[in-house]
């Protein structure tokens, strides 16, 4: 960008203009040595001193012992003309902190700018696609809360992906092969149950009774590893009775989804099965490679940087997870040309990861066919654990199905909205019980999944359903108050926001204009929660926003505000405010509903 886009160009993202302005003033000041030098932009903390803050000439002045605070006057001094068309003269506070504030003019073109369908958001320069692992169901089991996060995570993730214009394969990596689905079926047989009036928890009980036998019996134990060995060996009537449990298995699964609201289908569904016949070559690459060897007849890949080995292939000839995603890793890659392979599972899994990404690095199972490297990236989560801080389980000290878990958050997010519906001002005072249910589910999951992803992942979180509900404070209900309470603005107008799409912002309120800057970041903060994966930068944004809507709402009359244009910018800064919270609680994959 030269100076003269710079100064002519103030429908540009702010940060980005500041930015290229300070690298050349920087530049300007102290040589193309310093050309690349990040002048650190960022949002002031002090409203009243500016609207940004550039904070690199006090660790400049350190490296060259100089005064920082001089040197940030030279700076400030280069970057005056480049700004000129979109700020008034930096200054210069304490010890070299150079503050600007945007022309009023500037910023409310800026705004404009983003008041489009896309609200600022730009495709990513990337266009390859994006292979995420996600959900991770294992058959003839309930899915429990064990799944929650990585289901959760997962599909926000996509969104996001998506949002920037990515092509994303959402990849369901279904447990359906194996021994421990060979003891389901044996022990299903033996008891001659009849499997196509089988449902979940009839799968769930037959599970716990194979691992009971198995443990206990050598007969049963073998007994499993033959009707393994029929399975992999494509025996008809085997290969049906494990269709129907996978059938029962998925219907339960779907019902899940359908509560959760997240987009996974038998689309996006690959399961183990489906690598079966690819093993054999698989471990036999790493073979002719001379990267794989042999140990007590196991064959096992060693790290120069760690103890442990990765084993491909057991003594007995079996193939373990490690292999299965060794070939998953192999597909993404060279079969889906995904140049991001994004694995959501659990913290405990980071070992295992990190050894298998290392050996497709080895063996150059990451490389596309222009030469680049797929980045493969684990996504690791922290437990759930209960209101006790330990791991969330039944009082049998079993794992609580995802289903009990996801129905008690729509009970509690149900009664919540039907107390605040008897209230005789409440805009969902009269709505008939069906409504009311409708805006309880979105309330119930909505906290569920915000509670999830507004933390750093790998931390765990307790699963307080009295604190995630809640309408105040930093959770999904509050967000989506926020929401409905600007759509209830314009239902009391009775003016459709459209009507007020082309008045002109008048930003003079300090809390206008801190919501108009606040608002030209949600585009940056989407592509930056796209690139480090961490869903909670846009949660913290959303909530940032909705605080600042409120302090603008007590301080600005709205619809009673002192002129028809102020009446119509305030308006349209609402209408914009709606749909930024609308669609970045879309990213994370929460409803937005209008009355609550």
């Amino acid at each position: 960008m030269n100076t003269t886009q710079t100064q002519n160009s103030p429908r540009a993202d702010p940060t980005t203009i500041l930015d290229t302005a300070l690298r050349r003033a920087i530049t300007t000041t102290l040589g193309d040595d310093y050309r690349d030098t990040d002048p650190l932009i960022r949002p002031s903390q002090r409203p009243q001193l500016g609207d940004f803050q550039a904070n690199a000439a006090m660790s400049l002045a350190k490296r060259l012992g100089r005064d920082p605070r001089k040197l940030a006057q030279q700076i400030a001094k280069a970057a005056t003309n480049e700004l000129s068309a979109i700020a008034e003269p930096p200054e210069v506070a304490g010890p070299g902190f150079i503050n600007i504030r945007l022309k009023p003019k500037a910023l409310a073109e800026m705004l404009t700018a983003v008041d489009t369908a896309a609200l600022g958001i730009t495709p990513d320069p990337d266009t390859r696609p994006i292979a995420i692992d996600l959900c991770g169901v294992n058959i003839a089991k309930q899915m429990h809360v064990g799944h929650l996060r990585s289901t959760i995570i997962g599909d926000a993730l996509a969104r996001i992906l998506e949002r920037r214009g990515r092509e994303v394969h959402r990849e369901n990596h279904l447990g359906d092969w194996g021994l421990t689905i060979a003891m389901v079926l044996r022990e299903l047989r033996a008891s001659e149950a009849d499997l196509d009036a089988l449902v979940l928890d009839d799968l769930d009980a037959a599970y716990r009774r194979a691992q009971h036998q198995c443990a206990r019996d050598t007969n049963a134990d073998a007994a499993a590893k033959e009707v393994l060995v029929a399975l992999q060996q494509g025996d008809a009537d085997v290969r049906r009775d494990w269709q129907k449990i996978i059938d029962v298995t998925m219907r339960a699964v779907y019902e899940s989804f359908d509560l959760l609201g997240v987009k996974l289908g038998p689309q996006n569904n690959r399961p183990e099965s489906s690598y079966r016949d690819q093993l054999p070559e698989v471990v036999d690459a790493f073979i002719q490679a001379g990267i794989a060897q042999e140990d007590q007849g196991a064959l096992i890949i060693r790290f120069d940087d760690r103890d442990r080995p990765l084993i491909i292939r057991k003594s007995d000839g079996g193939y373990l997870y490690s292999t299965t995603d060794l070939a998953a890793v192999r597909y993404r890659v060279q079969q889906l040309e995904a140049s991001r392979v994004i694995y959501v599972v659990d913290a405990r899994q980071r070992d295992h990861f990190r050894d298998v990404f290392d050996a497709v690095r080895r063996i150059g199972w990451d490389l596309l066919a222009d030469g680049t490297r797929a980045q493969l990236v684990h996504v690791p989560f922290g437990a759930v654990l209960g209101t006790d801080r330990t791991p969330l389980k039944t009082r049998s000290g079993e794992n609580v199905p995802l289903t009990t878990l996801l129905k008690k958050a729509i009970d509690r997010g149900t009664l919540e909205v039907k107390k605040r519906a008897a209230d005789p001002a409440a805009p969902t005072h009269g709505l008939d019980p069906r409504q009311l249910a409708q805006i309880g589910r979105a309330v119930g999951i909505g906290a569920v999944k915000y509670a999830d992803l507004s933390s750093d992942l790998v931390r765990d979180y307790v699963f307080n359903l009295d604190r995630m509900i809640a309408f105040e404070g930093n959770t999904g209900p509050y967000l989506q108050y926020a929401h409905a309470r600007v759509c209830s603005i314009f239902a009391k107008a009775n003016v459709d926001p459209q009507e007020v799409g082309d008045a002109g912002f008048v930003l003079k309120d300090g809390s206008e204009r801190q919501l108009a800057l606040l608002l030209l970041r949600y585009a940056g903060v989407v592509a930056d929660t796209a690139r480090t994966l961490e869903p909670h930068r846009l949660c913290t944004f959303l909530y940032d926003l909705a605080n600042a809507y409120s302090s603008f709402y007590e301080r600005c009359p709205v619809l009673k505000a002192q002129s028809d244009p102020l009446r119509r910018s305030r308006l349209r800064l609402c209408g914009l405010v709606r749909r930024v919270l609308a669609d970045g609680l879309d990213l994370l994959g929460i409803e937005a509903p209008q009355r609550m």
